[in-house]
């Protein structure tokens, strides 16, 4: 009786689990089509003609692949938003990861009577809105000159991306052994030396979801470059995306065409380095 009992148990383990993981596959494929929707809809309709999208249904393939859309984009305007992009991304994700990391090694390493009041304003800070800090934002850029470059959008998308920064490389660095430090410093390795030689590399997964999620973040903002801005020397894409749609407000298949060129570099971005991103977020779930 008890070998059939012990059989019948582990039957009904199997079924849930089998019932489990197809509940799972639906609600994955489900989510897939909610997100993937959009992205088909912009594709699609960025190679219409002007009206054929409303003449005919929105998910309806085009009579021809029209590049027109795309070619009239590319010879625009859209390589200096472009090019500004990528140099306020670029500039302001190395100083951003660089002091996160500055800033995390101490409070997760070093024991002080500050480190936690420390700690938790940096975590409170979270809690600010941006939208708060426009006008002073706006005021103080004014007054130092940097109003209507790219350099005035560097140092706000740096000091709202410290917070979280400093947040999850915190808790990165503290999963990090202490023997590995330890056998470091009896090789007489300083502490900027182990910081640098040692924290850094080991803290690469962690380092590349963050840099990401603030990749993703700074190349999508519009609220401080459509305030920090004006001229269309210093705007970014979201900006041209704005441009576009009052330029083209018509045109509906030339917004989809801009909307498709400004995401692909993200999704590029994404395609290489998921697996790095996927590390660095399941990193520290299990203590070693």
């Amino acid at each position: 009786m008890k070998g059939k009992e012990g059989k019948n148990t582990i039957k009904k383990t199997t079924v849930k689990g089998h019932v489990s993981w197809i509940i799972a596959c639906v609600l994955a494929a489900f989510w897939l089509l909610i997100t993937i929707l959009p992205f088909i809809f912009m594709v699609l309709n960025s190679f219409k003609d002007k009206f054929e999208m409303l003449v005919k249904g929105i998910f309806q393939l085009p009579d021809k692949f029209n590049t027109t859309n795309y070619s009239e984009v590319l010879n625009g305007r859209f390589f200096h938003y472009f090019m500004n992009s990528i140099i306020v991304l670029t500039i302001s994700l190395v100083v951003l990861l660089f002091i996160s990391a500055c800033a995390a090694y101490p409070l997760a390493r070093f024991k002080f009577r500050l480190n936690g009041f420390i700690y938790g304003l940096i975590v409170a800070c979270m809690s600010i809105p941006i939208h708060i800090t426009l006008i002073p934002v706006f005021k103080l850029s004014k007054s130092i000159g940097l109003y209507d470059t790219i350099w005035a959008l560097i140092g706000p998308y740096i000091a709202f991306g410290i917070p979280i920064s400093v947040f999850i490389l915190t808790s990165f660095m503290k999963e990090i052994p202490k023997e590995i430090e330890e056998a470091a410093a009896i090789d007489g390795c300083s502490r900027f030396r182990m910081f640098f030689s040692v924290i850094l590399p080991l803290s690469k997964p962690g380092l590349s979801t963050l840099a990401i999620y603030n990749g993703v973040t700074m190349w999508n903002e519009f609220s401080f470059a459509y305030t920090l801005t004006q001229s269309p020397e210093a705007r970014t894409l979201p900006l041209a995306v704005w441009d576009f749609q009052g330029q083209y407000s018509m045109n509906i298949p030339m917004i989809m065409a801009v909307l498709t060129l400004t995401i692909l570099p993200m999704i590029i971005l994404y395609i290489f380095m998921q697996e790095k991103l996927v590390k660095g977020m399941m990193a520290g779930a299990v203590k070693g």
